[in-house]
């Protein structure tokens, strides 16, 4: 399966207001793609538009909500309009509410589901037909190591990554069974630096985080720069959810044990905040139109990830399983010290 050369794409990012979709947005551009970009924040998108074309790239933006089927088909509809054609589609938007699952309302749990799994399933029902159009191009969907293992707090936004999983698997062998040439790629990132933790609704008291470590938001942008030219099935982003991958494939109730320790307290800061705070579940946010959040200093680097967009030298896969097998023998070790 051939993708066309960025320089030469049509792209549509959802979800472009901040984090994620704001630095894959900009990395496009800046390799010469035409963009349009959406999201409910018309600032963030203003401002996004602006720093793009001082870039000298070339985007257009449209405001849409994509828990509504129709401003989803907007999207599309307008980036045709534009620009003539649709060659990739990279769907980002994501809301959250970080709880205990017995504090959470049906309206705030479908609220999530409606915008982190339905609203990507809209963006592949509307991208779909372009795509298949032009003969060929890339559904790029981000999705998160939640939907290989969920976390504790985050039941409603686990329960959508994991739906988004078995969306995309479906709809994978859908088209590979019409021989289509329409790629689907599932993005799974480890913890990133953007604000979703600031954006998240939260009633643990605090201002919520990621269990360390974080990593940058660049490295997924690599990652989404890298799928929209080379077909690709799953690209895990940093070293820790490999390794994540790995343990939970060994022993799921191994990683049950170390959530029940760590799960909870690992996402809780010292700073408070209520759940009347500004959140963005049904409304943006617009101080957080950013591409990174508040994390810095828990950011490290990831050594896989280049290697799994250099596939010639092959080790990403082995890179993780003795990333896997290092950790199982440290927790080991650990035990064996406490019994001592």
């Amino acid at each position: 399966m051939q993708l066309k050369p960025l320089e030469q794409q049509v792209v549509a990012i959802v979800g472009a207001s901040s984090g994620i979709g704001r630095e894959a947005a900009l990395r496009f551009a800046q390799r010469g793609a035409k963009v349009v970009v959406a999201a409910r924040s018309e600032s963030g998108l203003a401002s996004l538009v602006d720093e793009i074309q001082r870039l000298g790239g070339e985007a257009t933006a449209i405001v849409a909500d994509v828990a509504v089927f129709e401003q989803v088909q907007a999207i599309a509809d307008k980036t045709v309009a534009t620009y003539g054609r649709l060659d990739t589609w990279v769907h980002s938007s994501a809301t959250a509410v970080i709880s205990p699952f017995d504090q959470i309302t049906p309206e705030e749990f479908k609220r999530v589901i409606d915008v982190t799994l339905m609203g990507q399933v809209y963006g592949a029902m509307v991208a779909l037909p372009h795509l298949k159009r032009e003969g060929r191009g890339a559904l790029i969907h981000i999705s998160s190591m939640e939907g290989r293992r969920a976390l504790p707090l985050q039941s409603s936004y686990s329960c959508a990554k994991h739906g988004l999983e078995g969306f995309l698997e479906s709809l994978r062998v859908e088209l590979q069974h019409e021989g289509s040439s329409v790629s689907v790629t599932s993005i799974k990132p480890a913890v990133i630096n953007t604000p979703f933790y600031n954006n998240a609704l939260t009633k643990l008291g605090v201002k919520p985080t990621g269990i360390p470590p974080y990593y940058a938001p660049s490295l997924v942008a690599d990652a989404v720069l890298y799928t929209a030219e080379h077909p690709m099935r799953d690209f895990i982003v940093g070293d820790v959810g490999k390794v994540l991958d790995v343990l939970q494939r060994l022993s799921p109730g191994l990683v049950d044990a170390l959530l029940v320790l760590a799960g909870i307290p690992g996402q809780k800061t010292n700073e408070l905040k209520s759940a009347e705070a500004p959140n963005n579940l049904y409304a943006p946010v617009p101080e957080n139109d950013r591409v990174e959040g508040d994390f810095g200093n828990l950011t490290v680097p990831s050594v896989t990830d280049w290697f799994d967009r250099h596939p010639a030298f092959g080790w990403s896969a082995a890179a993780g399983t003795a990333l896997g097998a290092a950790f199982l023998v440290m927790l080991a070790a650990q035990a064996l010290n406490q019994e001592g």
